[in-house]
């Protein structure tokens, strides 16, 4: 296995490793960092650390605070889904929704502290989205508010009895994960509590996915119950190096034909050939007609592994030198196929994009879609796929640098306002750091809702 291979293969289990100085930095859940993985890491380092050395003609030194004097530029993920809100207005399709349950003595006032704390802690999320002031220019910029202190909306369910009650917290979870966000007037986080008795309570987060991620959601929960224990104290976290409109400007220029060197178009190469006999389309078979604008609604099925089937399948990816994500993609372009008519398969799955340590810690959209594309149309064995998917994913995830949004304008791709092009599948691997929300003297646990949108 080459030492990109090897850092791919990392990278799809949610491991990153980054060079400080001379020096290896990685970070993992411990779960993931073994101790297999931190020998064959360190048998490897010299190998790493050259392989990680920044690239001639890149901006590989990070991103770094930038002034604040002028109209301050979207990221490539966040230009897209502002021009898909252009389009599609007041749709809650990229609404990210969180709701929990809070048992016992709950101190509302130093919850608005520790939010406030951690508003003004992170630009992004006292961020909007428009025109550039005083300009005809169609590019959006990002336009950060100051810090305000943060009141929480508080409902009082007590007079209800505990089935009005259950019902209500339905209505109302679903109601504020399906109310749209402004981008252009925000805010874009919105934070509702529900009092069901004196010792418990309902909160209710929802934030725009243009401010957020999944990575990011582990990142807020985290920093609240850190801020909760100090009493919204900001002292009690180390101080941020840079804020995302920092990473957004490096971004930009990272990846500007002008100052790349090149690497934006090596990028683009390896997509361009990776993709070429690749449809825009999956011809998926449904039992209506697609709609002529694509609605977004959805909903969401659960079917669960038995352990039997699941070690199974483990060993399965161990006997092919194989992740268990791997494994698991090719079976689906498999089923794809076979329900398509379809030899060639293309599959999304999302990367965290946090490629940098300084971005480790930072609430914001970092996330990005690579393209998965499977050739099945000499009919391989399921050995040779597996096979075949493992090289491929490996070499995408060492291409990851290269926005979705950008491929999507090089493929230069037939518009259909009914689907998304290239992707219409998403496979995802939840191996982001999970982060449950402890605060002291509480019992918290996950209020179940009912998801009501495709993404």
């Amino acid at each position: 296995m080459t030492v990109a291979e090897f850092l791919a293969m990392l990278a799809s289990q949610g491991i990153q490793v980054r060079v400080q100085g001379d020096k290896l930095r990685y970070r993992g859940s411990g779960a993931k960092v073994t101790p297999e993985i931190h020998a064959a890491i360190a048998e490897r380092k010299d190998e790493i650390l050259a392989a990680l050395q920044p690239r001639n003609g890149t901006d590989e030194s990070g991103p770094r605070p930038m002034p604040r004097d002028g109209a301050l530029p979207l990221s490539f993920a966040q230009q897209r889904l502002w021009f898909l809100d252009q389009l599609q207005p007041n749709s809650p399709a990229y609404n990210i929704h969180d709701a929990i349950t809070l048992s016992g003595p709950l101190d509302v006032a130093r919850l608005e502290r520790s939010f406030t704390a951690l508003v003004a802690r992170h630009e992004i999320l006292r961020t909007t989205f428009t025109h550039a002031a005083g300009t005809n220019d169609e590019q959006p910029s990002q336009q950060i508010a100051a810090p305000e202190p943060l009141s929480i909306p508080l409902h009082d369910l007590q007079p209800l009895s505990p089935e009005q009650q259950f019902a209500e917290v339905q209505r109302l979870a679903l109601a504020e994960a399906q109310q749209p966000f402004d981008l252009a007037h925000g805010p874009l986080l919105r934070i509702v509590l529900l009092r069901l008795a004196s010792t418990e309570h309902a909160l209710l987060i929802t934030m725009h996915h243009i401010i957020s991620d999944g990575w990011s959601m582990g990142i807020f929960i985290r920093e609240l119950t850190t801020l909760y224990l100090a009493d919204g104290a900001a002292t009690a976290l180390p101080p941020l190096t840079i804020q995302y409109a920092d990473f957004a400007i490096w971004q930009r220029r990272r990846l500007s034909p002008e100052i790349s060197g090149g690497y934006l178009e090596r990028l683009l190469d390896y997509w361009r050939q990776q993709l070429a006999d690749a449809p825009m389309f999956l011809d998926l078979p449904i039992d209506r007609p697609r709609p002529a604008v694509q609605s977004f609604a959805g909903g969401t099925v659960t079917t669960l592994l038995d352990a039997e089937l699941t070690d199974q399948l483990k060993r399965l990816s161990q006997h092919y030198h194989a992740t268990l994500f791997m494994t698991l993609l090719a079976a689906l372009q498999i089923l794809l196929a076979r329900h398509t008519g379809q030899q060639q398969i293309v599959v999304g799955t999302p990367i965290a994009g946090r490629t940098h340590k300084a971005l480790e810690d930072l609430i914001g959209f970092f996330v990005n879609t690579l393209a998965l594309h499977s050739d099945l149309s000499d009919n391989p064995t399921f050995g040779e796929l597996l096979g075949r998917v493992r090289t491929m994913t490996l070499d995408a995830y060492t291409h990851q640098d290269l926005p979705f949004e950008q491929l999507i304008d090089a493929l230069h791709p037939v518009r259909d306002l009914s689907r998304q092009p290239l992707v219409q599948v998403l496979f995802a691997m939840q191996n982001a750091p999970a982060q449950a929300l402890e605060l002291p003297g509480l019992a918290l646990r996950p209020l179940s809702s009912e998801a009501a949108v495709a993404k």
